[in-house]
């Protein structure tokens, strides 16, 4: 038994195995939830409810291409859809701000609307942190959902190596019922081919 585990791990996971074209639903769904990039997360002391919420290392190469994807299949099921999954606005601003920066996704319940009452939007700019060893990072921008791309995006500060241990993100998710979250990243987990990618 041993034996076989190990051989499936030195076989890679499919992420570096197959090109995302070659991505089961599964594999996909798999990689957008459960993932060194991604999890699905409940409210600190809570069973079931309410709902988990989705946090996904958006910046991270193996969720862009999963997000790209993802996007091209939901074009061919939906002719008509939105060209693109992701805003533009986000996609030049990502291009421009890669270096310095970490982008969460957060899936958002009610696509976003809390995020138009201002109380709620200054409580997640104050109170959502990136924390690495002992330092906290404040959230250094956002972008709300639209209508082509369903969550909510945080920036921070790139400031995790591949010498730290973990990342943690505690978010304030305006309109998840609880609001906090907290999400917690293996830096070990988020090396692929040498390379850290968050």
């Amino acid at each position: 038994m041993k034996f076989l585990a190990i051989v499936v791990v030195l076989a890679g996971q499919f992420w570096e195995t197959k090109a995302p074209a070659d991505w089961s639903e599964a594999e996909l769904n798999a990689l957008l939830t459960d993932s060194p990039w991604a999890q699905m997360v409940q409210a600190p002391g809570t069973g079931s409810a309410p709902l988990p919420v989705q946090v996904m290392i958006a910046s991270a190469g193996p969720i862009e291409k999963a997000e790209a994807e993802w996007a091209r299949r939901h074009r061919e099921k939906k002719p008509g859809a939105p060209e693109d999954v992701l805003d533009e606005e986000y996609h030049a601003w990502l291009q421009e701000n890669r270096a310095a920066s970490i982008v969460v996704a957060i899936g958002t319940p009610n696509k976003g609307d809390a995020l138009s009452d201002d109380r709620e939007t200054r409580t997640m700019q104050e109170q959502s942190v990136m924390i690495v060893g002992r330092k906290k990072y404040k959230m250094t921008g956002y972008f709300p959902p639209t209508a082509a791309d369903r969550y909510l995006r945080i920036a921070f500060p790139r400031a995790v190596s591949a010498a730290d241990k973990k990342v943690t993100f505690e978010l304030y998710v305006p309109g998840a019922g609880i609001p906090y979250r907290s999400a917690e990243f293996s830096v070990k987990e988020m090396i692929l081919g040498g390379k850290l990618e968050i």
